[in-house]
């Protein structure tokens, strides 16, 4: 299974007469992208911003961050399940707008000032530098529903409109010669030259049963996962939208962008490249919703890593909270008694700063654990000369200088493997 990720840089993205790509730039017909997103009958008006590294700007809620991506012909399709048939991600060419990203702004008119605080894309000052995004050149959607439209149905077009907007904008790109071609690939149990190596499996959850999906939630193949069990899966879906992020963005802190990059997946493949492990494969899985919920996805998560895999390692990450906290332990726990060595990634749950708070399993076996970040550090954040955001009372509250957690800033603490806030001991 092979999918080569063809890589166009963008330094400048531009409002023009078409929309093409020349050199680094890609200029965007504003009205006819407009257009195609207003198909959705669901959306009553869709605005488009372009924002800029170092901008002195500020957007919110921010919903999801999209990198713009269009498949080639022959290979999988564009986001399976949600804009395509469910046909298995990860095959062929996908044209890649790498320096770009698609943010959706959550327009609903009952989010409040506190709830927007949840996820801030900051453009500029000491809180950008330790975000991704803020070196990225944005297309801003601000996509509103109808009125009547509940709230469910205005977040499925929201993502809808995201999704559509980067395929249309990497389409761009599909006649174009791109800079560097990453082949991904293969990865096969048995695959040869690899004997004497560590099997590395990697377990990563995708959602969290402590909160019911929406029924047009999509998550997995467009599916919103409501009796879902681990599975295995190539590495590939997960680079090449099979995968998508929850709705609520107060758990995970994952983007569409996170997926389409994963940095554990994409750092397990260098290194199999490198011959220094044999990555194997992915299994993805679900936190539970109780004590018998979770004895039966994490019995199946370890027995495919295991017996699936064939795995003598495992890196294994959460989805966000405290339950998936306890369930990637627990995984971790039944693989070391499988002799399977785990490393696992954890956060800091506490806000009192203690270790009998911040510690949600205590297994003498989990002894290589990899540590996030927590939620004490902040910033003050200055005015800023624009603002983009979902609704007025949203506006004014982004447009204050005020202090901010690492967690509200998009990019900055992510629990499945992509922080850029660690622990350090002196």
């Amino acid at each position: 299974m092979r999918l080569n990720l063809a890589r166009h840089p963008i330094t400048e993205l531009s409002f023009g007469d078409e929309t093409v790509l020349n050199g680094t730039g890609l200029s965007i017909n504003e009205d006819e992208l407009r257009a195609h997103l207003l198909e959705d009958v669901r959306l009553d008006t869709v605005g488009l911003d372009l924002v800029r590294p170092g901008e002195n700007c500020r957007v919110g809620p921010v919903f999801d961050i999209i990198e713009p991506r269009a498949k080639a012909d022959g290979g999988s399709p564009d986001f399976p399940g949600v804009l395509s048939p469910a046909i298995i991600a990860g095959l062929g060419t996908t044209h890649v707008l790498e320096g770009a990203a698609v943010t959706l702004v959550d327009c609903r008119a009952e989010i409040s000032a506190r709830s927007a605080r949840r996820s801030i894309l900051e453009m500029s000052g000491d809180a950008a530098k330790h975000s991704p995004y803020s070196a990225l050149q944005h297309l801003v959607l601000t996509p509103r529903a109808k009125p009547d439209m509940p709230s469910h149905s205005a977040l499925n077009a929201t993502r809808m409109a995201g999704l559509k907007a980067a395929v249309y904008m990497a389409q761009a790109a599909r006649d174009q010669k791109p800079l560097t071609i990453d082949v991904m690939g293969p990865v096969g149990p048995n695959e040869p030259g690899r004997e004497g190596l560590h099997r590395v499996a990697y377990i990563g959850q995708i959602y969290s049963r402590q909160r019911t999906p929406e029924i047009d939630e999509h998550i997995f193949y467009g599916l919103n996962t409501t009796g879902m069990v681990p599975v295995l899966t190539n590495p590939n879906e997960w680079l090449d939208g099979a995968v998508l992020p929850s709705y609520d963005t107060s758990l995970g802190g994952a983007e569409t962008y996170f997926y389409q990059n994963h940095p554990v997946i994409t750092d397990l493949y260098r290194r199999h490249n490198e011959g220094e492990l044999n990555f194997v494969g992915v299994v993805a899985s679900i936190s539970g919703l109780d004590n018998e919920d979770r004895d039966r996805l994490c019995q199946i998560a370890a027995h495919l890593a295991k017996w699936g895999l064939n795995a003598d390692a495992a890196v294994l990450t959460k989805h966000g909270g405290g339950v998936p906290h306890a369930d990637m332990a627990e995984t971790a726990r039944l693989l070391e008694g499988m002799e399977v060595s785990t490393a696992v990634m954890v956060s800091d749950m506490s806000r009192d700063r203690r270790v009998e708070s911040a510690l949600l399993f205590n297994f003498p076996e989990v002894d290589a654990i990899v540590y996030c970040g927590g939620g004490d550090t902040k910033w003050t954040i200055p005015a800023v000369e624009r603002i983009i955001a979902g609704n007025p009372q949203v506006d004014e509250m982004l447009a204050q200088p005020q202090e901010i957690m690492a967690s509200s800033i998009a990019g900055v603490v992510n629990q499945q493997g992509a922080s850029h806030v660690r622990a350090m001991t002196y």
